[in-house]
């Protein structure tokens, strides 16, 4: 599988839904196979939240490959014989694009807190850009799950001529009060710990120790991605070995893995870009500038595919069942599959066996 990595600068204004303007910007992005001759065979993957352009294959000196190696690569689902693969990380990630620690050019400071705030919208408007600018016109399809799906909606509803195939998975139309209030943890979190100072803080410093407000945000985001049964199937009851029972600090293998997990996060992902995409899913509702869901869908030419999971406590089946069903009474294509799951949120990402085939159906047609 040939991959390739390249930071792509745009020096004109971007036009943000919010009436700022980022007067230029960047987008680093990743690419799997070729595209064809005609440029025709781009299939566009768009990541969640804490993810980036690295979505598949493995960088010297990794660890773990990319976020969906498991379905992109060479003869799997999304196949990169065929495919021209390109992932982009999003206006906002602290993983190579414009963030709120670029430089500001007006300024020649870090934007920090004078970071606009973001909308989906933005981000798939920024990508668009991207494309246009590699001669992509018409793309075979665009993927993605949870924040990706949320991208994934808007390129079909924005932008309605880009792609005839959409897939979208464990995601939803408009975040509801639920996901906002596990998002709430972490915000809360960083924005009272002392070391963020207001957005001041020193960034090699929290690169080093991260942040403890970071960490217990991390904490809840994580349990939001899980589910009862699947934590209680990996870990059940058992203690940690070394501790004793009857220390007040000892610990269950669960309490171990979330210091673990959230301790690693907090260290390499910036607190700030956490802030400004955690605040973009919040308030993303693609039927904001419409009368309703169905006005929202009215323009949409693409057959959407959209696959739920059964154990998803962040974004449920009968979010992803109301397109479906909105869908349906416009007379427009789609197809809904409640994946059975007891995983979580986070299937989309971890039982591929279980949705691949609906995948390699949608880019099939």
């Amino acid at each position: 599988m040939k991959i390739s990595t390249n930071l792509e600068y745009f020096n004109e204004p971007l036009h943000l839904e919010s009436g700022r303007i980022l007067s230029s910007f960047k987008l680093k992005y990743e690419t799997y196979g070729k595209l064809n001759e005609n440029k025709t065979n781009a299939v566009v993957v768009c990541h969640a939240l804490t993810g980036s352009c690295h979505a598949a294959g493995r960088y010297d000196g990794d660890a773990k490959p990319g976020w969906w190696d498991t379905l992109i690569g060479d003869n799997k689902t999304i196949d990169t014989t065929k495919y021209f693969v390109i992932c982009v990380s999003i206006l906002g990630s602290p993983f190579g694009s414009t963030n709120p620690l670029s430089i500001d050019e007006n300024t020649g400071a870090e934007y920090r807190l004078k970071f606009p705030v973001l909308t989906i919208s933005d981000v798939v408007n920024a990508q668009m850009r991207l494309f246009t600018r590699l001669g992509i016109r018409k793309a075979h399809a665009v993927v993605g799950g949870s924040l990706g799906g949320m991208q994934a909606l808007c390129f079909a509803i924005d932008h309605p001529n880009f792609s005839d195939r959409i897939v979208m998975l464990a995601s939803t139309y408009a975040t509801r009060a639920w996901a906002i209030a596990f998002n709430k943890i972490a915000i809360h979190g960083i924005l009272n710990d002392i070391i963020f100072d207001n957005g001041n803080y020193d960034k090699n410093l929290v690169a080093k120790h991260g942040l403890v407000g970071m960490e217990v945000g991390r904490m809840a985001g994580h349990i939001s991605f899980l589910s009862p049964s699947s934590t209680d199937m990996k870990f059940g009851r058992n203690y940690v070995a070394t501790d004793g029972l009857y220390e007040l600090k000892g610990r269950f293998e669960v309490d171990r893995y979330m210091e673990y997990n959230a301790s690693n996060f907090a260290k390499k992902f910036d607190p700030l870009c956490y802030l400004y995409i955690v605040k973009m899913m919040n308030i993303f509702d693609s039927t904001r500038n419409y009368d309703d869901l169905k006005d929202a869908l009215s323009n949409v030419k693409a057959k959407l595919t959209l696959i739920a999971f059964k154990g998803d406590m962040l974004f449920m089946p009968d979010e992803m069942k109301e397109i479906y069903d909105a869908l349906n009474d416009l007379g427009k294509k789609s197809e809904f599959y409640n994946i059975e799951s007891s995983y979580g949120h986070d299937a989309f990402l971890v039982e591929c066996d279980k949705f691949e085939n609906y995948i390699k159906k949608a880019l099939n047609e």
